[in-house]
């Protein structure tokens, strides 16, 4: 019954080895990930603005590549299409933070070609002030950002009521009935202080404590092993001064 129990205690510290040292290793790939787009997002918002990628080029455009280059466009907002998605900010760059919308407007290029969908900033959940919504034909400037993730915990969309609950393009444009949408959103530039939509907002600082969370976790792996090392020890031990058997 021992060496069964002593056998189970093994293959379970092996397992639990097994997992701690993968989740460990698994946060150092991260790291690797992380520190590669800080430095990827930093070296492309300090670019000049690209030209946008044509109509023709959407359905295969390798979004990795554009994702965070200043780009420009020219065209008409559809403020009657204005639509709003559920965000939370903060460490703002303007005044305003805490739950809003992100006020998206799908503008219509000026050449006819589609439809690109802005995010033209923040707004907080309840302001009485009014919203900025240029007429006639505008330039706007901003970063091109690919679709936002959504997860188990995201709602659902409610496009009957232009409420969403990610910065998703394809499921905005859908939910709008839009055709010929880019596959890809834009934030727009900052704006003058005090107007809304504050623009300007797009994420440019990422956390990163993978090296400390792979360090926690290696740290853990080496002391479930000593504590395992120290069991064992001690079940030699007491192997050692146990009177054979038979001994009166």
């Amino acid at each position: 019954m021992r060496s069964r129990s002593y056998v189970l205690a093994a293959v379970l510290t092996a397992l639990a080895l097994a997992v701690l040292i993968g989740l460990g290793t698994w946060q150092l790939q991260r790291l690797h990930w992380k520190e590669d787009l800080v430095a990827r997002v930093g070296a492309r918002v300090s670019e000049p603005p690209s030209k946008l990628p044509a109509p023709a080029e959407w359905p295969k455009l390798d979004l990795a590549a554009w994702e965070y280059r200043p780009v420009e466009a020219a065209g008409r907002f559809r403020h009657d299409l204005e639509s709003r998605v559920y965000t939370l900010l903060s460490d703002a760059n303007g005044s305003l933070e805490g739950p809003g919308y992100w006020i998206m407007t799908p503008l219509e290029l000026a050449d006819g070609t589609g439809t690109i969908l802005v995010n033209r900033g923040f707004v907080p959940l309840e302001t009485a002030q009014p919203l900025e919504r240029p007429e006639g034909e505008v330039a706007v400037r901003g970063l091109l950002r690919g679709p936002e993730d959504r997860n188990m915990f995201t709602p659902d969309d409610r496009p009957g009521e232009r409420m969403f609950y990610a910065r998703d393009a394809g499921a905005i444009g859908s939910g709008l009935g839009l055709a010929e949408v880019a596959p890809f959103t834009i934030d727009a530039a900052a704006t003058p202080l005090g107007t809304l939509p504050q623009g300007g907002e797009t994420r440019l600082v990422f956390p990163n404590r993978h090296l400390e969370y792979a360090l926690t976790w290696y740290g853990l792996a080496g002391a479930l092993a000593g504590v395992f090392i120290a069991f064992t020890l001690s079940r030699r031990r007491r192997a050692d001064l146990a009177p054979p058997p038979g001994d009166a």
